[in-house]
């Protein structure tokens, strides 16, 4: 059977967004046809109907109505889908044959900026990247705040990936061959092909700040952005770009096992640096405060210029809280923003920015009141975008949500709408005295004057009072199961009157609406810069609000290596204990003694202290205060952190495994300038093997890199290294035992650890007695003779030891030096014996 003309149509649309779900207006429902609609039910949970002919030509299809079509895009994208929404763009009145219908918008993972699934403190970011000799160029935009950076990822795909991942990235624009590369590598990100073949006019300025190798990608991004969004692009901000130099570099898995943005147990924001910071008053300062703990400064200027301001609020009681009472009513400057310049703003978000604007001087009269320099001075430079206030009293005071059903321009701004209105509102009074009127003439107190759009204005009388009326009066118009409705010559000609000036008023208020809309447009980058700068402010009061709440202190910085952090605490952990006591610890490295090998049992606080370093470095690092009585730090690179242990089932890595290629990542990109922090390393494997990696790896960096190394381990005989090592220092976390237990005094102590509380850890986690028992035996056992090894306990042999090639190969392991092999050569060695193995 032939396809209609309607069908036609969509075929021709579909034919252009085949990887995305078509939503084809019908009047009142977006209907999902073929492939679309079995899916979408599915996804969806809709019902899947048919249409046309019969058996096999029956068109499967479903539908959502377009008042409710949000919450359904909302699911589909969520599932990592693409939704394509295709309008009509004639009006079928004025219209012979079928409807023109086009696509308005393909909404995708990086392009979906509203809805209940988005969150209004997290930016929605949008990437591209182009394959380099040395990495990666990468761009990304955040369409709904106009936000867009351009950065190098050095390195393979893996590292690519992991930026993405820190930057929760859902969406990558890539070119044809770099999708099939990526393909192979990750499931979970939506990859996009841009072949760049009706490349986007995109301004020279937009990438003014980028060396030229990276303006590929944005030009890649830009164009995808204007293929998809088919809307005004004014408010997409220069891509901005800052050397790596400037930057503290802190991978992937560091950031995950800091838990700077996502608890490593449930991906949630509680329990996390951000949760400590985040007493944001706004929802753009939030946002704010997670792009700088995500990149935060090695520019000891640029970090003093922050601490400056910090510090100045502290002091300024009065003024933060006033500030901050004033930021309270500052609506999402940015994401307004992003309406306007795409046309989407109701008269609502119009008032909202009014509303936001009209709190700017008193802001600046804030900061100029405070007697401090630096607040006046950053009060000073802020916009008060006069203009743009005084273009926006049209607005009413309280705009309904809709912009095209009046109500939106204040009265008193047009001279022509206020004629209209009146003449409306006149006739609605005049409506109201003829219903009296009419209840007075007949007697029926049941009688009123209604109105809809199928028939207007009526005069509605119940049949139980028919009786009453003078039928000969009026017109009937609409028989109802209990009721009459009618008319009369009076009434029909003053409708007429009201609905032409209810229909004059609308659009002349709607085209007004539109042409304040489109003027406000002109000043989005002036907007942009005051939003930047009010959520730079936000964040600042709430580094001070959270410094005076937890006692932190204003850090040094030093021009050597350095570090001298003065009973610090672990932030997160201290706000979690709540009242409970935390107990402080000093850590102190110098340039002649900048490794500490950490011993101790278990769950007395190793990892803690080694994370609260690293956390004290960050917050130094994005210009906030620190939990400590002082401290005096370094200006760090990069941080690498090796702490944890888990399987990456994924793609079939063992936990040790998962351990030596971060642990390998680390180490080649290290500098002298970084911070290392290894917890446990070589747990994953027997004891030996994982002995000789951990010194291996600790001569390795104290020779190679000598960059300050926080080392904790459960292999005491490492601490003989002190000796050989003259920049490792041994230390130890104290416990005791008393009555039988042990008691944990979380306390990091000179020296090694003199004694395991292995079995006692155990009894902490209710193990069985009988196997605590027989486990305080054999430890005995163990320890009146510590060379020789039990039997029962030999660790297992990998080779026949009549096979003379196998005993070749154990020779070979038997005479290795493994103190003066790097980490890389023993993983390759491990590699040589393996292949041996399985030949």
């Amino acid at each position: 059977m032939a396809p209609t003309p309607m069908m036609q149509q969509y075929f021709q649309v579909k034919s252009e967004y085949l990887d995305a779900f078509l939503f084809f207006r019908l009047g009142d429902f977006y209907e999902l046809f073929y492939d679309d609609a079995i899916k979408a039910s599915q996804l969806l949970e809709i019902t899947l109907t048919a249409r046309g002919g019969s058996g096999d030509d029956r068109i499967p299809m479903c539908g959502v109505p377009h008042h409710a079509a949000k919450n359904y895009i909302d699911q589909l994208i969520l599932k990592g889908h693409k939704v394509a929404i295709c309008e009509q763009v004639e009006d079928p009145k004025m219209t012979k044959g079928v409807v023109k219908r086009e696509v308005v918008r393909l909404i995708t993972p990086g392009t979906h900026t509203e809805g209940k699934s988005v969150d209004s403190k997290s930016n929605v970011f949008l990437a591209a990247a182009d394959e380099l000799s040395d990495g990666f160029a990468l761009s990304y935009v955040d369409i709904s705040t106009g936000e867009s950076t351009a950065t190098y990822i050095m390195g393979t795909e893996k590292a690519l990936l992991q930026e993405l991942r820190s930057l929760s990235i859902r969406e990558l624009v890539v070119s044809e061959q770099l999708f099939v590369l990526l393909t192979e590598e990750e499931q979970d990100l939506v990859l996009s092909i841009e072949t760049m073949e009706d490349a986007y006019k995109m301004d020279a300025s937009l990438t003014v700040d980028c060396p030229e190798d990276l303006q590929t990608s944005c030009h890649r991004l830009m164009t995808y952005i204007a293929r998809t969004q088919k809307q005004s692009l004014d408010h997409i901000q220069s891509f901005s770009y800052k050397e790596n130099t400037q930057l503290l570099s802190i991978d992937f898995h560091s950031k995950r096992n800091l838990e700077l943005l996502q608890s490593i147990r449930g991906n949630e924001t509680k329990g996390t640096l951000l949760w400590l910071l985040d007493e944001t008053m706004t929802a753009m300062g939030s946002r704010k405060l997670k792009q700088w703990l995500h990149q935060p400064l090695a520019n000891k200027r640029m970090i003093e210029e922050r601490q400056q301001m910090v510090e100045a609020l502290i002091e300024q009681y009065f003024v933060r809280v006033e500030l901050q009472g004033l930021l309270k009513e500052v609506y999402d400057l940015e994401r307004l923003s992003g309406r306007i310049a795409f046309g989407s703003a109701s008269g609502r978000d119009l008032a909202q920015l009014r509303s936001s604007l009209e709190k700017v001087p008193m802001l600046i009269e804030e900061l100029a009141n405070s007697g401090d320099t630096a607040l006046h001075e950053f009060g000073e430079k802020l916009d008060r975008c006069v203009e743009v206030c005084e273009l926006l009293q049209a607005i009413s005071e309280n705009p309904p949500l809709s912009s095209k059903e009046g109500g939106v321009i204040r009265d008193g701004f047009h001279e022509k709408l206020d004629e209209f209105r009146d003449a409306s509102r006149n006739g609605k009074d005049w409506i109201a005295e003829l219903e009296q009127k009419e209840r007075k003439l007949t007697g029926i107190k049941s009688l009123k004057i209604g109105y809809n759009r199928i028939f207007g204005y009526y005069i509605e009388i119940s049949k139980a009072n028919m009786h009453l009326a003078d039928l000969e009066r009026y017109d009937r118009k609409q028989t109802l199961a209990n009721a009459e409705r009618y008319t009369t010559p009076e009434l029909k000609e003053k409708e007429a009157l009201i609905l032409t000036a209810e229909e004059e008023s609308l659009a002349l208020e709607y085209n007004l609406f539109v042409a304040i809309r489109d003027e406000v447009k002109q000043y989005i980058s002036r907007i942009q810069r005051l939003a930047s700068s009010l959520s730079g402010l936000d964040v600042f009061l709430s580094f001070a609000n959270v410094a005076e709440k937890y006692r932190f202190v204003k850090p040094d910085f030093n021009d050597t290596n350095e570090i001298s952090i003065i009973e610090g605490r672990h932030p997160v952990v201290e706000k979690m204990l709540n009242k409970q006591q935390y107990v402080p610890n000093d850590c102190v490295l110098a340039e002649n003694q900048n490794m500490l090998l950490i011993t101790g049992p278990n769950m007395s606080g190793k990892s803690t202290y080694m994370r609260q370093v690293a956390l004290t470095i960050v917050l130094a690092q994005i210009g906030s205060y620190v939990p400590a009585e002082s401290a005096n730090l370094p200006i760090v690179d990069q941080i690498f952190t090796r702490i944890g242990a888990a399987d990456d089932l994924v793609s079939g890595q063992s936990t040790f495994m998962v351990e030596m290629l971060e642990s390998q990542y680390a180490i080649t990109h290290a500098t002298k300038n970084s911070l290392l922090l290894f917890d446990e390393i070589g747990r994953g494997t027997s004891t030996y093997d994982g002995m000789a990696l951990a010194q291996s790896m600790i001569e390795y960096i104290h020779r190679e890199i000598g960059a300050n190394t926080l080392f904790s381990t459960h292999y005491h005989e490492l601490t003989a290294l002190e000796n050989s090592l003259e920049k490792l220092h041994n230390v130890h976390v104290a416990a005791m035992e008393q009555s039988g237990k042990v008691v944990f005094l979380h306390k990091v102590k000179k020296g090694p650890a003199d004694k395991s509380y292995g079995i006692h850890v155990a009894e902490l986690a209710n193990l069985p007695e009988p196997i605590l028992a027989r486990a305080r035996e054999l430890l005995k056992t163990f320890e009146q003779d510590k060379k020789q090894q039990p039997k029962t306990i030999e660790q297992l042999s990998f080779f026949d030891e009549a096979d003379t090639e196998k005993d070749e190969i154990l020779q070979t392991i038997k005479d290795v030096q493994v103190s003066s092999m790097t980490p890389l050569q023993a993983l390759q060695m491990i590699n040589d014996l393996q292949e041996k193995l399985n030949q």
